[in-house]
């Protein structure tokens, strides 16, 4: 009984977020519509940002069947990390309205909301491993140097498509459709061009950007 009620209440909250906005939406309102008392909306969720946070982890937890059955049928680096993405485009789509509601809160690192801030780090951790993962056995031969930087630069990679997608008011958002397509195609061929021997001068340079980026400050720092 315990887990349908915090169930209804975050599903209440989710369609509050995506039709009046994350702030509009009150704990009372989300109360309210999950038809349970305010007291009882707090004692399970005591801030909306816990509901995000909620949001995130029961997406976390739900994708990770979707993205190795998705990565079951890719073979090469392109294939899976498009199948992968495209998992996290297809979840997140009926709650499209809520990240973009979100967006100004996850462009703060320091805020807990935030996919880079230190409270979403094991989120952001198991996400990154899959990328570890896409990378292993894929037909690459990838430079030693540059393999330990690669899923969190991949990582990042996705996020921007992700973000392109939240603010895409295409049909279908087939904008995004079109820059993953041709996005994924670009990045595989960067990663397998870069262990050829010219590329090792301007691949040490890659690295001191990527340096320089992950010190930038946000919530692992």
């Amino acid at each position: 009984m315990a887990r349908k009620t915090r169930l209804g209440i975050l599903d209440a909250a989710l369609e509050l977020f995506r039709r009046d906005g994350f702030d509009s939406a009150t704990m009372r309102d989300i109360a309210l519509k999950a038809g349970v008392a305010t007291g009882a909306a707090y004692y399970y969720y005591p801030s909306k940002d816990a509901l995000v946070t909620a949001f995130y982890q029961r997406a976390c937890e739900e994708m990770q069947p979707q993205i190795e059955a998705a990565l079951d049928g890719a073979t090469t680096l392109k294939g899976r990390l498009r199948a992968l993405i495209q998992v996290k485009l297809d979840y997140f789509g009926p709650n499209r309205g809520v990240l973009r509601a979100l967006l100004r809160t996850g462009a703060d690192p320091a805020h807990p909301l935030s996919p880079f801030s230190h409270e979403t780090k094991e989120i952001r951790d198991v996400d990154i491993a899959w990328f570890r993962t896409i990378l292993a056995d894929c037909g690459v031969r990838i430079p030693r140097d540059l393999e330990p930087h690669l899923p969190g630069v991949l990582w990042f990679f996705q996020m921007g498509v992700i973000f392109f997608w939240v603010v895409d008011d295409s049909p279908r958002q087939n904008r995004t459709a079109r820059l993953l397509e041709l996005a994924v195609g670009v990045v595989a061929a960067l990663i397998h061009a870069s262990g050829l021997p010219f590329m090792r001068p301007l691949r040490k340079t890659a690295i001191s950007l990527i340096g320089i980026v992950t010190e930038l400050p946000h919530g692992d720092a």
